[in-house]
């Protein structure tokens, strides 16, 4: 699954726009690198976010193609 979809579905940015738009500025790394938005992520991979003052670090549970709001928070467990 792409990142921009991936961080939409899993709720963490509101608008897939908006994720697609912070991976272009390169305020999103998978696995230490700058994503762009169509770069896949798996199960396992480290997603690290930076939102002007704070930043947040994800790590990827699941990747269902389609997911229900109250099962959004088990696609990733936050690391940081």
């Amino acid at each position: 699954m792409r990142v921009d979809k991936f961080l939409k579905n899993s709720r963490v940015i509101k608008r897939r726009t908006v994720a697609k738009e912070a991976c272009d500025q390169d305020r999103v790394t998978v696995n230490g690198r700058p994503a762009k938005a169509g770069t896949d992520v798996e199960p396992g991979d480290i997603i690290h976010i930076e939102f002007g003052n704070s930043s947040i670090t994800l790590k990827v549970a699941a990747v269902p193609e389609s997911v229900r709001k109250e099962d959004a928070a088990g696609m990733y467990e936050v690391l940081e």
